[in-house]
């Protein structure tokens, strides 16, 4: 299965990134992500700490919001604060709310007397959904807001960087694995067979660091194609707080990567063995492997086969990376 976009040379040149991560789209993707058992540890804690009122305000949200995070168009509009974001899905046309309902419906979400309420123009409906949104947003999105924005901007630096190495096309092609371009048209592994042509209207990248399924991606109403994407770094490596100056030299590497993922990389100096790198961090193979394979993604580690083993080594981009590290921890510590 593949998802396909087809580039025009117009549709290149308008391609950019959103100026930010959005409310509403974030609390989306956090309903979607608490329906993913086993998904990612981070958010088997948050769904324990919620307790009882704040199940109770996501709850009506999981009616709408599949576990893909393939939700309704109308739900989550890009805004630059919740007000904003609310404004925008109060002002939602029957016309789209009924074609998105039946959209979710038809691939496969029950039919509940809140979307018939929604459907319907139901007021008590509709302040019921709003509701919803506002608590919801309290209990998912507040708290992390301050690392969602760090994962969100961590990820636009990256992919600056590798725009500036391997071009817009290998840029694009490398922001989720098994990505490739096939003429004009970049084909990204997914579970269903998709298609857009996007005949001038561009792609807007959306990269999301609590995300963690496949790339989402729907028209805006302006024609472009939004695409939302796992961030090079989760949420759940993020490190709380920025690195303070004069903080070790691997600090600016994990404030990008998470600790987890720079020493990953720090270790692949000395190409080690999938098997080395669980051993030397304390971690499952299977853990390690999916850090090394976050790194290669990123262009920072390339994976060679020596007999039954798997061997990593640092890439040129990774050493200048780690390079740049250090002289930053020696510009911040002072003599």
């Amino acid at each position: 299965m593949v998802l396909r976009i087809h580039f025009t040379a117009e549709d290149l040149l308008g391609t950019r990134f959103a100026d930010g991560p959005a409310p509403l789209l974030e609390v989306e993707l956090a309903v979607a992500m608490l329906q993913r058992p086993g998904a990612d540890p981070a958010f088997a804690r948050r769904n324990r700490m919620l307790g009882s009122t704040g199940a109770r305000s996501v709850s009506p949200l999981t009616e709408l919001v599949p576990v893909t995070g393939a939700g309704p168009f109308f739900l989550d509009p890009l805004s630059v604060d919740l007000e904003q974001g609310l404004e925008l899905v109060r002002s939602s046309t029957n016309t789209l709310v009924r074609s998105e309902l039946s959209r979710i419906c038809r691939n496969g979400l029950p039919v509940t007397p809140l979307m018939r309420g929604l459907a319907n123009e139901d007021r008590q409906a509709w302040r019921y959904l709003e509701t919803s949104l506002r608590a919801s947003h309290a209990a998912l999105i507040d708290a992390v807001w301050p690392r969602l924005r760090t994962g969100f901007d961590t990820d636009l630096a990256w992919r600056g960087q590798v725009q500036r190495e391997q071009g817009l096309r290998g840029m694009l092609a490398g922001l989720y694995p098994g990505s490739r371009w096939r003429g004009s048209t970049l084909e990204i592994a997914v579970a269903r067979e998709l298609d857009f042509r996007l005949e001038g209207g561009g792609v807007l990248l959306l990269p999301s660091a609590q995300w963690t399924g496949e790339p989402l991606c729907g028209p805006l109403p302006d024609g472009v194609l939004l695409l939302v994407y796992p961030a090079l770094t989760p949420l759940s490596h993020l490190p709380e707080e920025a690195p303070a100056p004069g903080a070790a030299p691997d600090e600016p590497v994990a404030a990008l990567l998470g600790r987890t993922r720079s020493a990953v990389l720090r270790l692949t100096l000395r190409e080690p063995t999938t098997s080395q790198l669980a051993g030397e961090l304390g971690i499952s193979v299977a853990s390690a492997s999916e850090h090394a394979r976050a790194l290669r993604r990123a262009g920072l580690v390339s994976t060679v086969r020596a007999g039954r083993a798997v061997r990593h080594s640092c890439t040129p981009l990774g050493h200048r990376l780690l390079a740049a590290a250090v002289t930053a921890h020696r510009a911040t510590s002072g003599p």
